[in-house]
């Protein structure tokens, strides 16, 4: 089976699907080892770990379609990619979706922003009409070799145009082909309890800590319409909560011995990244096994 067909069974499925944001291989190795279903690739994160940079439109096509396919090569749950606006028009919204799809992406999110493009969460966004995201969203439709591969449709008009024009676009890209509907930063719960509804679409749901959106559990946003939950930047933030404490212990008692109590050692380390298998493969080959 594969992972894209993986992915439409979960989203047929009594559960809503979790998928916490990866920036990286490890991240997403460490999300697929916590059980959790699927995987997020998140733009946020991933312009953070490679360039040190915000989430402001830095990030590459070639940069993302990298990380993505080292993520997916590093798992083995549904991988879901962000890719951004396209990376331009609907001719390369068609690239886009088919070297995400050739990465390993089963599901790959489009958003109707113009470039350079900004977090879901920050202000001073700019859309592109509404005609022109639904003609990406058909040529993503157009592009997948993987009739099981999930398009997302993200609109970001809440913060530009209001919610109506929201709820109007999400609709139109639902009629331009896309299996998901992301409405990105809804305010209220009486929008987030609205819009499945309004849009008549499976709906994704971003919980951002101290972002625009309130939270809730999964089980809240399932019965209210939603398929998939993505907590981009939960394991991005916490990583980096942990480094400033051990950088800072590290610094005031000059000894590295203050620090380990809050690492994992060296053989369990090991262990997990799957050395030994490594090892066990290169003498197979030496011994002509």
């Amino acid at each position: 089976m594969t992972r894209a067909r993986k992915l439409r069974e979960l989203l047929a499925g009594d559960r809503i699907v979790m998928a916490p944001g990866a920036y990286d291989a490890w991240s997403a190795r460490m999300v697929e080892a916590a059980g959790f279903p699927a995987v997020y690739v998140t733009g946020y994160g991933v312009s953070a770990s490679v360039l040190g940079a915000p989430d402001i439109g830095l990030i590459s096509f070639a940069e993302m379609v990298t990380a993505v396919r080292n993520v997916c090569a590093a798992t083995s749950v549904p991988v879901i990619a962000d890719a951004d606006n396209g990376y331009g028009g609907a001719l390369n919204v068609v690239r886009t979706v088919r070297e995400y799809e050739a990465a390993g992406a089963a599901a790959i999110q489009l958003e109707d922003q113009v470039m350079p493009k900004r977090c879901g969460h920050m202000e001073g966004k700019q859309l592109i009409p509404r005609d022109e995201m639904a003609a990406k969203i058909r040529a993503a439709v157009y592009a997948r070799r993987n009739s099981d591969t999930v398009i997302i449709a993200r609109t970001d008009a809440i913060a530009v145009n209001g919610y109506d024009d929201a709820i109007d676009r999400a609709v139109a890209y639902r009629e331009a082909g896309a299996d998901v509907i992301f409405v990105e930063a809804l305010r209220t719960r009486e929008q987030i309890e609205n819009a499945a509804r309004l849009v008549g679409a499976p709906l994704m749901a971003n919980m951002v800590e101290h972002g625009k959106t309130p939270l809730d559990t999964a089980e809240n946003l399932y019965r209210m319409g939603f398929r998939i939950a993505i907590y981009p930047v939960v394991l991005l933030y916490s990583a980096t909560r942990a480094m400033q404490d051990v950088l800072a212990t590290l610094k005031e008692r000059e000894d590295l011995a203050a620090c380990m109590n809050r690492e994992v050692d060296f053989p369990t380390f090991n262990g997990m990244i799957g050395l030994q298998g490594y090892r066990d493969l290169e003498k197979g080959f030496l011994q002509g096994e």
